[in-house]
């Protein structure tokens, strides 16, 4: 796995890059100070993941994602912070990152690289559980109006615990090619990008979902 880290707290970089690569099978392919170089980075080594804190001087790891995100949709990005700001949250989940990770939680960092290489959206301890909190549903969706039915429904929750297609699968007993054909076909009925904007998609709708469902 190929990782670019950012930074501004350079002692924070170095202990992180010394975490990442005690374990087999990753390497840090650059490092930066701060988002533009972050950016920079990304172009050039073409990371699997692009691992960066959110506050940076000069340029900030939101402005980054938004950069590099806008060339390439399909990047695979965490953000890694001592902040569990509702703001910021919003923003990563608005912009289609992978991840939202504190970092006093090094432990739970390496196995959420996996994890979002693997396809998965993670979010650290104290992050997960603000999600439904802040995302509310706005008013009465119509599913059907976007031809959306309850095994659709029940794919999209899946997606939004985190499941990977595999897991989806086995709780479901359809076949991991099913599971991909139902979340392709969500996502382009709902208009939306990737599997982190589809669980937005169910926090903000979520009464809803259930009302519907019952």
């Amino acid at each position: 796995m190929r990782v670019v880290l950012a930074d501004d707290d350079t002692l924070a970089a170095v202990s992180l890059k010394t975490i990442l690569e005690a374990e087999n099978g990753i390497v840090v392919v650059g490092m930066g100070s701060h988002g533009g170089e972050a950016a920079d980075l990304y172009e050039k080594e073409k990371p699997d993941i692009l691992l960066m804190d959110i506050r940076m001087e000069t340029v900030s790891g939101i402005e980054a994602a938004k950069q590099v995100l806008s060339r390439h949709p399909e990047a695979k990005i965490i953000f890694l912070t001592t902040f569990s700001d509702d703001e910021y949250i919003i923003q990563a989940l608005g912009m289609g990152v992978k991840g939202y990770l504190l970092k006093q939680n090094f432990e739970g960092i390496v196995p959420a690289l996996k994890a979002v290489l693997g396809g998965q959206t993670v979010f650290g301890d104290g992050i997960a559980g603000k999600l439904p909190s802040f995302m509310n549903a706005k008013g009465k969706f119509d599913y059907g109006k976007y031809g959306i039915g309850e095994k659709e429904q029940t794919v999209i929750e899946a997606v939004a615990l985190g499941l990977s297609n595999k897991e989806i699968a086995e709780k479901l007993y359809f076949s991991e090619g099913t599971v991909r054909n139902y979340v392709s076909g969500i996502l382009e009925k709902l208009g939306l990008r990737d599997r982190t904007q589809l669980a937005v998609f169910y926090y903000r709708n979520r009464d809803t979902f259930w009302r519907e469902k019952k």
